[in-house]
This record gives structure tokens, C-alpha cells and sequence, in this order.
């Protein structure tokens, strides 16, 4: 459940920046497969991962917290 909101997050911000999935994950050095996973919350992502997509994105860690 907790993997659902924060994918929903970071796929909300993602698209407000602009950003394709493939865009974003070549960015991240990542590949688009886990970025989709993440989104789709079936793969939760660790806190130093989530601090580089907030960074990125340049928005607070806070926006992208689940509330």
C-alpha cells in the first residue's frame, strides 16, 4: 500500500515536470522497467532514491512524501 502512494507521487510530479518515464529514468541512471515498477507501486523505492528524484525534479521531499 505505502509502494502505491509514493509511486503515485513521483508519477504525478513526473508528468508536472514534463518528463516521459524513459526521460526520467535515463536522467536517474535507472532502468524505465523498475521506474514503471515503482510507479505502478510494485516496487518500493529506497530513501536515497527518493532523494535524488526530488532533487531532479526540484521539488521538497516533503511534496513527494505519501501523506
Amino acid at each position: 500500500m505505502e509502494a502505491e502512494k509514493w509511486g503515485r507521487r513521483i508519477r504525478a510530479y513526473r508528468k508536472l515536470k514534463g518528463y516521459t518515464q524513459e526521460g526520467l529514468a535515463k536522467k536517474l541512471g535507472m532502468s524505465v522497467s523498475i521506474l514503471g515498477e515503482i510507479e505502478r507501486g510494485n516496487r518500493m523505492p529506497d530513501a536515497k532514491l527518493i532523494a535524488k528524484i526530488a532533487d531532479f525534479l526540484n521539488v521538497e521531499l516533503e511534496e513527494l512524501t505519501p501523506q
